[in-house]
């Protein structure tokens, strides 16, 4: 049996690392396609390194992802019967496909006069009733709960009873296991977005079958339509929890994090809503389209074009306030090369819709994943707040680098921890190592291998 054909070991704890390695996948509906692509590419990356059994979550600490994002997360993170993920990236892709066209239905040949019709009926209740969601996810991950999970996860929903966030945490559940809930219910909570799906309830209870707590959920975008910065949070609260496995880490240490942030798109950077427009718009006008201001817009203007002010408002905003945030803290502690964001914010017409599921629109998703392979890589603005390629280093390319970084990762874990390296670094000498590192500058992007300072020297060829 060859090298990498050999039975797969989970990741080794942080304890034996240099890196935290985390995965985040943000909401965005039917658009959820765009990142599947992109993990597509990379888990083949990584299966040209360590065999066709690799796995993202082989080789992310933490995977975070909100509504769709969330869906993504889990289907990435459940045991099948193997005890290996149920799907791989290439079935996420696959799952959307698949699945989303039964999720958000859409009479094709009466597109228009549809369109009216669930416009009005958004006035009253959900454009959607979720049955096929629920269904479909109920079966997927069927009875695991949060604790079982193949890696850690974060995913971030928001309940309307108390009008809270709620994080259901792998980290949090070891102290609360109130969180601990079915994969099943945290997806479809999390994917509850208003106006387009109904809010869902369910209960939490222990072994004895005694009630633990109740939860009313929406979507998890209202919260944090980026999850990365939740992602970090969590992890830096564990770290000063004095979590064993992540000793002798201390949490002010960004260059130690090494982040992966994948957007669902957004449209292209124009001015959208003024002031003097909006203005006369009550609720039809922000809820149901934006210039919708009497039922006769709606049989005028309700075709699939017409966006909802209010959510774009707030994915956009929870979104880009994210981004702006950790590209911030990353560039002042010189750490920018650990963050790498792909997101394509230059989508129009069809393309920007989150419940748009006709056949073209989704092929046409996919191919701005593979377009956005393509592209160079971006960084965040901080002044303007768009994004602008930064050198010539495409995301493909981007991407290839940061699968042989971890690869390495794991592979050195699995010699430092004392269950994994046949006796090859003994543990004491494994501590002392991972000491000498702690105590370096805190410039540590610079320092370490592992992080990605030298994309600009890539051959784009």
């Amino acid at each position: 049996m060859s090298f990498k054909e050999e039975e797969r070991s989970p990741l080794q704890p942080l304890t034996y690392g240099n890196l935290i390695t985390i995965l985040s996948i943000d909401g965005g509906g039917v658009r959820g396609i765009i990142p599947s692509v992109i993990l597509e590419f990379l888990e083949t990356e990584l299966q040209k390194l360590d065999g066709k059994n690799a796995r993202l979550a082989d080789y992310f600490d933490v995977i975070a992802g909100t509504s769709t994002g969330g869906l993504v997360t889990a289907l990435l993170t459940t045991p099948g019967e193997d005890n290996r993920p149920l799907f791989t990236a290439k079935d996420v892709k696959d799952f959307y496909l698949q699945h989303c066209p039964k999720i958000f239905p859409c009479d094709s040949k009466h597109h228009s006069l549809a369109a009216a019709k669930k416009a009005i009926k958004a006035l009253s209740r959900p454009k959607y009733d979720g049955e096929h969601l629920h269904k479909v996810i109920r079966e997927t991950p069927k009875e695991k709960q949060l604790n079982k999970t193949l890696t850690n996860v974060v995913i971030p929903t928001f309940d309307i009873k108390y009008l809270q966030p709620m994080i259901f945490s792998s980290y949090q559940i070891k102290k609360n296991p109130n969180l601990d809930a079915k994969l099943s219910d945290i997806c479809i909570g999390t994917s509850a977005a208003p106006i387009y799906l109904p809010p869902y309830s369910f209960k939490t209870k222990d072994s004895k079958g005694k009630l633990l707590k109740e939860f009313n959920l929406i979507d998890g975008a209202i919260a944090a339509n980026n999850p990365t910065l939740v992602a970090i949070s969590e992890v830096t609260k564990e770290i000063t929890r004095g979590g064993e496995n992540f000793f002798p880490i201390k949490p002010t240490e960004y260059g130690r994090f090494l982040v992966l942030s994948l957007g669902t798109g957004s449209p292209k950077f124009k001015e959208k809503y003024g002031a003097t427009e909006s203005s006369s718009w009550g609720i039809l006008g922000w809820a149901a389209g934006g210039g919708l201001t009497s039922l006769g817009d709606v049989f005028t203007k309700g075709s699939g074009g017409v966006s909802v002010p209010l959510v774009d408002v707030f994915t956009q905003a929870s979104g880009d306030m994210v981004d702006y945030h950790i590209s911030a803290v990353f560039q002042a502690l010189h750490s920018q090369e650990n963050y790498l964001c792909i997101q394509d914010d230059t989508l129009s017409g069809n393309l920007t819709s989150m419940d748009l599921a006709t056949q073209e629109n989704l092929e046409n998703l996919v191919k701005v994943g593979q377009k956005l392979l393509k592209k160079k890589v971006a960084r965040v603005n901080l002044d303007t707040g768009i994004y602008e390629p930064y050198h010539h280093t495409t995301n493909e390319m981007a991407l290839i680098k940061l699968a042989k970084i971890l690869h390495r990762e794991k592979k050195e874990r699995e010699l430092r921890s004392p269950s994994t390296n046949r006796g090859r670094i003994t543990q004491e000498e494994s501590m002392k190592e991972q000491i000498a590192l702690s105590q370096r500058t805190p410039a540590l992007s610079n320092a370490l291998h592992h992080s990605l300072p030298n994309l600009h020297k890539l051959n784009p060829n």
